[in-house]
């Protein structure tokens, strides 16, 4: 069932460092802001914009971290500021931050919905810190979510790691990005690394989360786009099938446009 990467990695590594150059001219932006956090899509995407030759900002947010996951990012970054001169990194440590917003807002009972809460509020502060970053030096703020994420389950907090300026990589699937992190010679802890959010401060998978793996997604987010139906699997083919087709559902919410209320120009 998992579908391997087919792209040709050089091309599209051209093609995205193109892209990212064009746009900061045609925003008259002076660079980039990556929110690093350990995983293949922060270190693709941090490698990506390094390449262009423009200024390149990787940030460590740690929130009670866990410490293999800051040591990768901390790996990946030393790695890209000995290959890269555009390259510099800053930590904002947000423990503190979040320890006192805890302390200012009411708790809840409802232990699993106070924990996703709380999960997302990690997200958003960091959210908040990398726009600090990019305010102060006419920096963009570079996403990292891919397309399974983005476009296919929703998996990212709404205006928290969705709250970008741009998205090099959000036409590429986990698969995708993957085989362009071994072109970028990502390290090999980052690649070997199961995916995680690290938004609960535990050890916690994205496949844990999900229910399903990036390549069981990726296969039923194709699947749906060539019109199968759930009637048209059996077994774990059907599981994931609607696992995947249960999440889009309830995460349309954080990929459609955000809704308005339009005034008849007759009571206007």
């Amino acid at each position: 069932m998992p579908k391997k990467s087919t792209i040709q990695v050089e091309k599209v590594n051209t093609h995205i460092v193109n892209w990212l150059k064009n746009y900061t001219v045609a925003t008259k932006s002076n660079g980039f802001v990556v929110g690093i956090s350990g995983g293949v899509d922060s270190a693709v995407t941090s490698t990506l914009c390094a390449q262009t030759g423009l200024p390149t900002l990787c940030v460590e947010m740690p929130i009670y971290q866990a410490e293999n996951q800051v040591n990768r990012g901390r790996e990946h970054i030393e790695q890209l500021i000995n290959r890269f001169s555009n390259v510099a990194s800053v930590e904002a440590n947000l423990t503190s931050v979040f320890e006192t917003f805890q302390e200012v807002v009411p708790s809840s009972e409802n232990e699993e919905k106070l924990h996703l809460t709380l999960a997302n509020t990690r997200a958003r502060l960091r959210m908040t810190t990398l726009y600090y970053f990019a305010g102060i030096h006419g920096y963009l703020v570079a996403g990292t979510g891919n397309k399974v994420e983005d476009f296919g389950v929703g998996f990212y907090t709404k205006y928290g790691d969705g709250g970008v300026d741009l998205s090099p990589i959000a036409d590429l699937m986990k698969s995708d990005v993957f085989a362009l992190g071994a072109y970028l010679k990502v390290p090999e802890t980052i690649l070997n690394a199961a995916p995680t959010d690290g938004l609960f401060g535990d050890s916690r998978t994205d496949e844990e989360q999900l229910g399903a793996s990036y390549d069981e997604l990726e296969w039923a987010m194709n699947a749906l786009d060539s019109g199968k139906k759930t009637n048209d699997f059996s077994d774990r083919q059907k599981e994931v099938f609607e696992i995947f087709i249960r999440l889009n559902t309830q995460n349309k919410h954080k990929m459609d446009a955000i809704p308005v209320c339009f005034i008849p120009e007759e009571i206007k």
